[in-house]
């Protein structure tokens, strides 16, 4: 992770996959397309940040607040994770790639959920990258649950610090995002990773996510590299 920073690469990459049905339209296409191509587009975005250097992606799949979706929608992007948990760990898997979730846990259906526990067990000695999917996530549900974890915890001798605090969060281990991209032009971070994300630059792209390129990106690891982090110093 060190080599990653030092020639200025993005140890770990949040991004928001927004503008699936947008894009869907524009092309005249079914919504539920779009979400198809948003979900090929993962995979091969996952590689590309592998293959520039970084270690980590943590990609905004499925907030808490698109439980209010049409229950079709809904439906379908669950079989699309559904099949990326169970048909492509194995390939992701041979590449070196883990496979974590982050996010509410007891309101994904329970299909949902026991391939999530497997995908996570399978890959877990993984070590080269890993893939974490923000997955019926919202950051204040994460503090909040966060919060009553360490009200819960009967070890009240470690101090609460930034720290430890971390460590209850759902992305404990997980690096801190240097970077957060945005598609389809909107300029906001939608609850996306609010305690992680608050030293990431942030990259709002003016195309939908199926429309993202390895051009493109590297163009925005370009960009990144010649930003200045100074922490408030």
């Amino acid at each position: 992770m060190e080599d990653a920073q030092q020639n200025g690469v993005p140890r770990c990459i949040g991004v928001i996959v927004d503008g699936n049905r947008r894009w869907a339209r524009a092309h005249g296409l079914p919504t539920l397309k779009g979400h198809e191509e948003g979900y090929k587009k993962l995979k091969d975005f996952v590689l590309w940040a592998k293959e520039a250097g970084s270690t980590h992606v943590i990609a905004y799949v499925f907030s808490s607040e698109n439980w209010n979706r049409a229950a079709e929608e809904v439906s379908y992007l669950m079989g699309l994770i559904i099949k990326l948990l169970k048909q492509d760990v194995e390939e992701l898997g041979k590449k070196g790639i883990r496979l974590r979730i982050a996010g509410v846990r007891g309101m994904l259906p329970q299909n949902v959920r026991q391939a999530v526990i497997e995908a996570e067990e399978a890959t877990k000695d993984n070590t080269e990258f890993t893939l974490c999917l923000a997955l019926s996530y919202g950051g204040r549900d994460e503090i909040v649950e966060a919060v009553n974890k360490i009200i819960a915890d009967k070890d009240k001798s470690l101090p609460i610090t930034k720290e430890t605090f971390a460590q209850y969060l759902w992305t404990s281990g997980i690096p801190d995002p240097d970077m957060i991209i945005r598609t389809s032009g909107e300029m906001r971070l939608s609850n996306f990773l609010p305690w992680q994300g608050v030293y990431s630059e942030l990259f709002f792209l003016p195309i939908h996510w199926p429309d993202i390129t390895k051009e493109y990106f590297m163009q925005v690891l370009e960009e990144y590299k010649g930003r200045q982090r100074r922490y408030g110093k």
